[in-house]
C-alpha cells in the first residue's frame, strides 16, 4: 500500500484540526437550535468530509435503512474510531457509548451534541436505565446504533456479542439491523491500518491513518432481524452469526456473550 510523505501527513493533520474546530463550532452554535432534520444533515455531511479528508473510501453493500426509516436498532462489529463516521455517512444515528467518552476533550462534546446515549459499564442498574432511554428513542422514531462486542478488535475476528442492550429493541418492537464492517486491502485481505485496539493510543492510531494514502472500508448491510417473540440472547446470537458469515464465510461461529454484560460503542 502507498504511504504519504511527512509533508502530506502534516497538511492532513492541520486540515483535520480545522475540521474538528468547525464541528465544535457547529455543535455549539447550530445544533442546539436546529431541527432534527438539520442536525442529521450536518452530522452526515461532517462525517463524509472527515472521511474524505483522511482518504477513507467507503463501499456500501446491501440495503441500508433509508432516511425515512424509524424505530431501527443497528448493530455492528467494532474496529476503529472511524466506524462511527462510516455509519453516519449512510444514515445519521444516535450511538450508545461508554460514559468516559463524555469527558474526552472535543470528542466528548461532539458526542453530547449529536445525541449520544452514555452507559456506565459494569453497572446493571445503568444498563436498565440506558435500555429505557434507547427504547424511548426508538419509540420516538430515532435510529440508534451500538457495538455489541463491547470493545474494538483488529478486524480479523469477532468478540462474542453481548445482549443486554438488545432488550431495548424488544421493548420498542424495533427491527434489529446487523451491519458487517471491515477495512480491506486491494486484494481483499483485511487491512489493519485503521484498527484501534488493545494498548494502542489514539495518537498511534491517528498516525497510522494519516500515513496511508488511501484506506478502503466496506459496510455490508444485512437482512433485518425481527424481534417479536424473541429473547435478547437469541437476537445476539442471530446478529453475531449474520455478521460473522458476512465477514468470514468459512470461519466457525462463536458463542454470543451473556445477557448481563453491558456493551460500549467506543473503545
Amino acid at each position: 500500500m502507498k504511504h504519504t510523505s511527512r509533508a502530506v501527513r502534516a497538511w492532513r493533520l492541520l486540515r483535520l484540526g480545522l475540521h474538528i474546530l468547525r464541528g465544535v463550532l457547529t455543535a455549539f452554535l447550530v445544533l442546539p437550535w436546529g431541527s432534527p432534520g438539520l442536525r442529521r444533515t450536518l452530522t452526515q455531511e461532517w462525517s463524509r468530509s472527515l472521511l474524505a479528508l483522511l482518504g477513507v473510501r467507503l463501499t456500501i453493500r446491501g440495503n441500508p435503512p433509508d432516511a425515512a426509516s424509524h424505530n431501527v436498532l443497528l448493530v455492528s462489529n467494532h474496529v476503529s474510531w472511524l466506524d462511527i463516521y462510516l455509519l453516519n455517512t449512510v444514515s445519521p444515528l444516535r450511538f450508545i457509548s461508554k460514559a468516559e467518552v463524555r469527558t474526552w476533550p472535543v470528542v466528548g462534546w461532539l458526542a453530547v451534541f449529536t445525541g449520544t446515549l452514555f452507559l456506565e459499564r459494569g453497572k446493571r442498574r445503568d444498563t436498565a436505565r440506558v435500555n429505557d432511554a434507547v427504547s424511548a428513542a426508538l419509540a420516538n422514531g430515532d435510529c440508534v446504533a451500538f457495538f455489541p462486542e463491547g470493545t474494538t478488535t483488529d478486524g480479523t475476528h469477532l468478540k462474542p456479542f453481548l445482549s443486554s442492550l438488545l432488550q431495548a429493541a424488544i421493548n420498542a418492537q424495533s427491527a434489529l439491523h446487523p451491519v458487517a464492517l471491515r477495512y480491506v486491502l486491494p486484494d481483499g485481505d483485511i487491512d489493519m491500518a485503521a484498527a484501534y485496539y488493545g494498548d494502542m493510543s489514539m495518537m498511534d492510531s491517528l498516525h497510522n491513518v494519516l500515513a496511508r494514502k488511501e484506506i478502503r472500508a466496506e459496510l455490508i448491510f444485512l437482512e433485518p432481524i425481527y424481534t417479536s417473540g424473541k429473547h435478547r440472547r437469541e437476537l445476539a446470537r442471530q446478529a453475531e452469526q449474520a455478521i460473522s458469515s458476512a465477514l468470514h464465510p468459512a470461519s466457525p461461529r462463536t458463542t454470543p456473550g451473556t445477557a448481563g454484560d453491558p456493551p460500549a460503542a467506543t473503545r
